[in-house]
C-alpha cells in the first residue's frame, strides 16, 4: 500500500514523465522495500542513513533530469510551431512569388526562392550555374565525386566537389519546395551531375562534329528550297507570256477596256512574283531559328529571333480580338448615322420635287440644307468614332490630330470663307445655275455653282470662274429672276433731231419694237424721253422680254428695226460729235 501511495505523489511531483523516469521511480521504490524488510541489527542504521543518502541523489538526478526533459520539450514544441507558421507563410507566397530559375545550357535545373544571407535568390542562381559550367569545364572532373556536407550549426547541407561549394541547400530552401531537407539536398545534387554531364558531353568533339553536321544539312535544304522556288517562279511567268492570249480575256465595262490581255498577265506575273517573295519569307522564318537552335550557345537567339516575329502577330491576333466590341459600336453608329442621312435625303428630294411644301422654305434650299446637314452628321459621327479607334488614347495619335487640324485652320482660311459665301449665298437666292446675271463688268449665264466658286459664260462662250467671297462682297443683277417675275425691260437710246416732232419718234420707235421678236406682245412698248440736247432729242425705247438668255440678240434685233423704220421714213440719227449732212433728192424734209 505504502508503494503504491508514494509512486501517486511522485507523480504529482514531477507531472508528465518518461518510460526511463517511471522505471528509475520503480527502482528506488524496490529499494526501499528491501530495506523496509531488513532487521534491526547493530549496522542497520548505518546501512540506511547509507541508503537513504543515495536514493535523495537519485531524487536530485531525476530532478534534473526533469528539467531537462521540459526544457527539450519546449524547444521541440516551439520548433514545430515555427515550421508549421513557415510553411503556412510559404504556401500563400508560393502562388504570387516567382521563383529564380538555374539554368545551365537552355536547360532549367531547379527554382530558388529563398536568399541565402545576402545574395538573393537571382544571385544565388547565377552563382550556382557559374559554378556549374566551371566546373564542368574543368579537366579531369568526375561528376560522381559531387558529394552534399551538413553543416549541423547552420541546418544546411552544402553541395560541393573537393573543397569546392557549388551550391547551398537551406531549410528555407525545403520549405519553398515543401520538402525535406534531405531529400531536397539530394535531389538537387543529382540535377547538377546530370548537369556536368551534359556539359561535358556537348563539349565533345564527336557531339561537335555531329551538330556541324547538321547544320550544313539544314545549309543544303534551305539552298535547294531556295532554288525550287525561284525554278517554279520562271516557269510560271514564262508560261503566262506564252499562253497569255489563249488564258487572259479583254475585260470590257461599258464599251470600255479595263484591262486587255497584255495587262492581266503583267498583273499575273506580278502575283507570282509576290507568291515567290511570300514563300521565301516563310522559308527564311522557319530557317534562321531551325539553324540557330543546332548549337545551344546560338539556341537563345533562335528564340528571340522567333520571338521577333511571333510576338508581333500575337499582339495584333489580340489587339484584333479585343477590338471587337469597339468594331461593334463602330458599325451600330455607322448605321444610325446612314438611315438618317437616307431619310433626310428623301425629304430633301421630296421638297425639291414639290411633293412636300413648308411654308417659308424654297424649293432651292432643299438639296444645299440636305448637304449642310449630311456634312454636319458625318463630322458629328467621326467625333463619336473617334475614341473607339485604335490607338486614339496614345500621344502619338493626339498629337498627330492637332498638327493636322493645325495645319488644316493655318491653309484652308479663304477656303472656309468661300464655303461660308457660298452658303450665304444659297439662302439669299441671289441667283441659281442656269439665270442670266451681271457680276460686276461680267453678263453671262450661271452654268456651275459650287461650294468654292461660281462658274459664268459669256455671249462669247467663255467661262469665267469668280470665288464665292468675291461674288458675295459685289453687285450682282439677276435679269432671268426680273423676266420671271416680272417681264425684264430691255432698252436702247435712240438721238433723233429737233426736226421730228417727239409724237412722231415715239410712233416709229415703237412700230420697231413691236417688229421684234422674243417681247412680250401683251404689255406695251413705251418711249422715255431721256434729254434735250442741242441738236437732237434722246428717246429710250422699252420693250418687255420673258427670257433673258435672249437679251444680247433681241437688243440687235431691235435697233435694226428701228434703223429700218427710220429709214422708211426718211430720218437720219444724230449723234453728239456728227451730224449727218446728207441731201438726196428723195429726202424728206421735215
Amino acid at each position: 500500500m505504502r508503494r503504491v501511495f508514494f509512486s501517486f505523489l511522485l507523480c504529482l511531483s514531477f507531472g508528465t514523465v518518461s518510460n526511463a523516469q517511471i522505471s528509475a521511480i520503480e527502482k528506488f521504490l524496490d529499494n526501499l522495500d528491501e530495506s523496509s524488510q531488513i532487521g534491526h541489527g547493530k549496522d542497520s542504521v548505518t546501512k540506511d542513513s547509507a541508503r537513504i543518502a543515495g536514493l535523495e541523489e537519485q531524487l536530485r538526478q531525476m530532478e534534473l533530469n526533469e528539467l531537462l526533459y521540459e526544457e527539450l520539450l519546449r524547444s521541440y514544441l516551439s520548433d514545430s510551431l515555427r515550421q508549421t507558421v513557415g510553411k503556412m507563410k510559404t504556401a500563400a507566397l508560393r502562388k504570387t512569388v516567382k521563383g529564380e530559375p538555374l539554368v545551365v545550357n537552355g536547360d532549367t535545373l531547379f527554382m530558388y526562392y529563398a536568399s541565402h544571407g545576402t545574395v538573393s535568390a537571382a544571385g544565388r542562381a547565377a552563382n550556382a550555374a557559374t559554378a556549374i559550367i566551371s566546373l564542368a569545364k574543368t579537366r579531369g572532373v568526375a561528376p560522381d565525386s559531387i558529394c552534399l556536407l551538413y553543416l549541423e550549426n547552420d541546418r544546411q547541407y552544402e553541395i560541393m566537389y573537393l573543397r569546392k561549394v557549388i551550391a547551398s541547400v537551406t531549410g528555407n530552401d525545403a520549405l519553398w519546395m515543401d520538402m525535406g531537407l534531405d531529400s531536397l539536398a539530394n535531389m538537387q545534387k543529382k540535377s547538377i551531375i546530370a548537369a556536368v554531364k551534359s556539359v561535358q558531353a556537348k563539349s565533345s568533339l564527336a557531339w561537335i562534329s555531329k551538330r556541324m553536321g547538321l547544320f550544313l544539312l539544314v545549309l543544303v535544304i534551305n539552298g535547294v528550297i531556295f532554288y525550287l522556288i525561284n525554278l517554279l517562279y520562271r516557269k510560271m511567268k514564262l508560261r503566262i507570256k506564252t499562253n497569255r492570249q489563249k488564258w487572259f480575256k479583254p475585260i470590257v465595262f461599258n464599251n470600255y477596256e479595263l484591262l486587255n490581255a497584255n495587262r492581266q498577265a503583267n498583273l499575273a506575273a506580278m502575283l507570282v512574283n509576290l507568291l515567290r517573295y511570300l514563300l521565301i519569307f516563310i522559308q527564311l522564318l522557319i530557317f534562321f531559328p531551325l539553324l540557330f537552335s543546332v548549337f545551344p550557345q546560338t539556341k537563345p537567339l533562335a528564340s528571340k529571333l522567333m520571338g521577333y516575329i511571333i510576338d508581333p502577330v500575337k499582339h495584333i491576333f489580340y489587339a484584333v480580338i479585343n477590338y471587337i466590341p469597339n468594331l461593334f459600336t463602330i458599325i451600330i453608329i455607322w448605321m444610325i448615322i446612314k438611315y438618317l442621312i437616307k431619310f433626310i435625303a428623301y425629304v430633301a428630294r421630296e421638297i425639291q420635287n414639290e411633293k412636300l411644301k413648308i411654308p417659308g422654305f424654297y424649293t432651292e434650299w432643299a438639296m444645299p440644307t440636305y448637304y449642310i446637314v449630311k456634312f454636319l452628321l458625318y463630322a458629328f459621327m467621326i467625333a463619336m468614332i473617334f475614341p473607339f479607334l485604335p490607338g486614339a488614347e496614345t500621344g502619338t495619335f493626339k498629337g498627330i490630330s492637332i498638327f493636322v487640324g493645325l495645319i488644316v485652320s493655318l491653309g484652308s482660311s479663304s477656303a472656309i470663307s468661300n464655303i461660308l459665301a457660298g452658303l450665304i449665298m444659297t439662302y439669299m437666292r441671289s441667283f441659281k445655275p442656269g439665270d442670266f446675271i451681271k457680276l460686276n463688268e461680267t453678263e453671262g449665264n450661271v452654268i456651275e455653282k459650287t461650294s468654292f466658286v461660281t462658274r459664268i459664260k459669256t455671249v462669247k462662250n467663255e467661262i469665267v470662274t469668280i470665288p464665292n467671297s468675291f461674288v458675295l462682297s459685289s453687285p450682282t443683277t439677276n435679269y432671268s429672276a426680273s423676266a420671271r417675275d416680272y417681264g425684264l425691260i430691255i432698252h436702247t437710246k435712240v438721238a433723233i433731231g429737233y426736226e421730228v416732232p417727239w409724237q412722231k419718234a415715239h410712233e416709229y420707235l415703237i412700230r420697231a419694237a413691236r417688229r421684234t421678236e422674243g417681247i412680250l406682245h401683251d404689255r406695251e412698248p413705251f418711249v422715255l424721253d431721256m434729254g434735250l440736247e442741242d441738236y437732237y432729242n434722246y428717246y429710250e425705247i422699252n420693250v418687255y422680254i420673258p427670257d433673258a438668255n435672249h437679251i444680247p440678240r433681241i437688243i440687235t434685233e431691235l435697233n435694226s428695226n428701228i434703223l429700218n423704220v427710220l429709214t422708211e421714213e426718211g430720218i437720219e440719227l444724230e449723234s453728239p460729235l456728227l451730224m449727218s449732212q446728207r441731201k438726196e433728192p428723195d429726202k424728206k424734209q421735215l
